[in-house]
């Protein structure tokens, strides 16, 4: 708690980011007097929300979150749909009607591997954040978004910052690594769950080499289901070692923070899930266990 006699000396900083904000009513949605960015308008969601503990059970979801987590996970949407033709310039450089079907194509396979990967993450803090006793909601970041789909539209890849989990409540050291450390264990754990999944989905569609969705004759059923579950395994190796990176705001630091001995461990597992999927050596165990259940 501040000091009310520091106000002599200093000013509160939290005076100035309150500035312009309407007193709390309850029973009024809460808006900013100043202009809000672009996503925030559209979507009409405050950053300047109150905090207040939910007296329900672990799996609470706000009006508010709810909102946010639409919101990122829509934008994640639009910058894929880009990058799967390489940006704007990619798709006004080749053939317009092919690049509009590719996106409509790959959009929503890349949107089925990445949404869970993505919100999972963020569900898996929260829920063990609420474990504690802790307030924890996801809250976007408007300007990290509309940098990603920037990014996307002009140069064809994604590198985002969506927003994360906004923790408040006294926590231990190891309980602030038990909440870091719970997202990119989900990714661990639907990582290691796609395995058995895509070898079933290969065995019923009969998959039995790589296909791509699109080709000469058309779209491919079988095509689409094996980039499904190419993407499912690569985004939640990718995300989950990303994340273990100890460095600024991402979970690696809080984990290092909290075990040395837990930190190496996670991030050499992801280490080695990321350079067995991009080489293709998972893909391969998928196929070759599909084939001798389809022989």
């Amino acid at each position: 708690m501040r000091d009310p006699r520091a106000s002599i000396l200093d000013k509160d900083p939290f005076d100035e980011i309150n500035e312009g904000v309407r007193p709390f009513n309850p029973n009024k949605r809460q808006t900013t007097v100043r202009d809000a960015p672009l996503f925030q308008r559209f979507w009409e969601i405050s950053m300047n929300q109150p905090v207040a503990h939910h007296r329900g059970n672990l799996w609470h979801f706000s009006k508010t979150e709810k909102q946010h987590l639409l919101l990122a996970t829509g934008a994640f949407s639009i910058a894929i749909a880009f990058m799967t033709v390489g940006g704007i310039f990619g798709l006004m450089s080749g053939d317009l009607v092919t690049g509009i079907v590719e996106m409509l194509v790959h959009t929503p396979i890349f949107i089925f591997a990445l949404a869970p990967a993505f919100v999972f993450h963020e569900i898996g803090h929260k829920i063990i954040a609420k474990y504690y006793g802790c307030w924890a909601e996801f809250r976007a970041d408007p300007q990290g978004l509309q940098t990603g789909i920037l990014i996307s539209a002009i140069l064809g890849f994604i590198f985002m910052s969506p927003g994360a989990v906004m923790v408040s409540g006294m926590v231990s050291k190891k309980q602030n690594g038990h909440i870091a450390i719970a997202g990119p264990l989900v990714n661990l754990f639907l990582f290691l769950i796609g395995i058995p999944l895509g070898i079933i989905l290969f065995v019923l569609m009969g998959i039995v080499e790589p296909l791509s969705p699109l080709t000469g004759s058309g779209l491919s059923i079988k095509g689409v289901g094996y980039m499904a579950v190419t993407w499912w395994l690569g985004v939640n190796a990718f995300l989950g070692l990303f994340n273990m990176i100890p460095f600024g705001p991402l979970d690696g630091l809080k984990v290092k923070g909290w075990s040395e001995e837990y930190f190496w461990l996670t991030i050499s597992i992801f280490g080695i899930l990321v350079f067995s999927q991009f080489s293709g050596y998972t893909m391969s165990i998928v196929l070759s266990i599909s084939n001798m259940i389809i022989a």
